[in-house]
């Protein structure tokens, strides 16, 4: 007799516990909400420029400069930018063997492609 009611009790319990979380999880329905932003060119925060306005600057590519920087310290001497697409910035230089180059993506942080 105990050990039926415990079982019935271990099962309410049960019951009860679903019913409150399926009742949570119905009440967050789909929230719409809309926001307006309003971007005035100035960067707020960091180090450089204390809000002056961005002049242009693509910063969602990969600079020469940075791409020749990148490949020396990869060991590459006299790194020289020999190629830039849309796709890849190519530096060419020599290492320990002789010519060699380093293809860079052109996009932001210049991941490296192929060595």
């Amino acid at each position: 007799m105990i050990g039926t009611f415990a079982k019935a009790s271990v099962a309410a319990l049960i019951a009860l516990g679903s019913i409150s979380a399926t009742a949570s999880t119905a009440s967050a329905g789909p929230d719409v909400q809309y926001r307006i932003y309003v971007q005035d060119g100035y960067r707020h925060g960091g180090h450089q420029g204390w809000g002056r306005p961005d002049r242009g600057r693509d910063r969602d590519r990969c600079a020469p400069w940075m791409a020749e920087e990148k490949a020396n310290r990869m060991g590459l001497r006299r790194a020289r930018v020999v190629d830039v697409s849309p796709r890849r910035v190519v530096v060419a230089g020599f290492d320990r063997g002789g010519r060699d180059r380093v293809v860079f993506a052109n996009v932001r942080g210049c991941p490296v492609i192929r060595r």
